[in-house]
């Protein structure tokens, strides 16, 4: 079996279980996956196990459910929790999500994520919404043959972030008071955190935030024909000076406390998006 034909096997599933017709994709990422789905009017919840073809989450925080419903009366479809490459998982696997997002139907993709910051200007528990990336896990989710159903060989990358979504978002945060940045964001495969001499080349590259998702999903969305809007939580900063160890709850802990504001920055986009 193909990837399209995983594709369409994973959509009749959902259609089985739910008959909405979603416009936007939303992915959830580290410590936001509690606040958004409150807002939401669910119509089903569906285990990824439930999803023929679909990767299992395994980390502790992301649970692991394809949230169904509406949002702000829109019909959106949320990852609450996304795979990672650092998991296990091809390239491939970890963007299946997104090829499934597109095949019900959405038209845009909002992506979130946890990461350190390393522009000086950041503070914890701020956000940064990505204007562009860079890519450095080492991988790409479209090599291999391609699928002329899913999308074109060679797709542009010059504007993978929609810019008018970045301007309705900064918009947005001015009216609620909501501090955001806009920056460069760069993967990297994890699931480690870096070291001094690693933050200091990431800075030099052009790099604002760095984190270990987003970039292989944007890629498979933009060669999908997906209009993007990606959001950071600065959850730790990384400055190689004055860098100290943090941990897992301590990220959770600060993503938790921003997710108020990410939420509502999400559902008012989602009320301003024509689709």
């Amino acid at each position: 079996m193909n990837l399209y034909e995983m594709i369409q096997e994973s959509k009749a599933k959902i259609n089985q279980l739910w008959k909405g017709n979603p416009k936007i994709g939303i992915i959830l990422g580290t410590g936001l996956g509690e606040e958004l789905p409150s807002e939401m009017k669910i119509e089903a919840a569906i285990n990824y196990s439930e999803i023929p073809h679909f990767p299992r989450s395994t980390v502790a925080s992301h649970a692991g459910k394809l949230l169904c419903g509406h949002l702000q009366g829109k019909p959106v479809v949320a990852m609450q929790g996304r795979i990672h490459y650092y998991e296990g998982y091809t390239m491939q696997e970890i963007t299946f999500p997104v090829r499934l997002m597109k095949a019900l139907g959405c038209e845009i993709l909002l992506v979130s994520n946890a990461a350190g910051g390393m522009n000086p200007q950041f503070q914890k528990g701020e956000i940064l919404l990505i204007e562009d990336h860079i890519n450095l896990m080492g991988d790409n989710p479209l090599i291999g043959p391609n699928d002329d159903r899913l999308g074109e060989r060679f797709p542009d990358m010059s504007a993978p972030y929609d810019r008018e979504l970045i301007r309705m978002a900064k918009q947005i945060a001015l009216e609620e008071q909501i501090q955001v940045h806009q920056g460069v964001f760069v993967a990297v495969a994890g699931p480690n955190l870096e070291t001094r001499a690693e933050y200091r080349f990431l800075r030099t590259i052009g790099a604002d935030n760095v984190g270990m998702s987003t970039v292989p999903e944007v890629i498979v969305a933009v060669h999908s024909k997906m209009r993007v809007l990606g959001f950071s939580v600065i959850t730790d900063l990384c400055l190689p000076d004055a860098l100290i160890p943090v941990s897992l709850a301590e990220i959770l802990a600060v993503a938790g406390e921003a997710a108020t504001k990410l939420s509502k920055l999400i559902c008012r986009v989602v009320a301003k998006i024509d689709v």
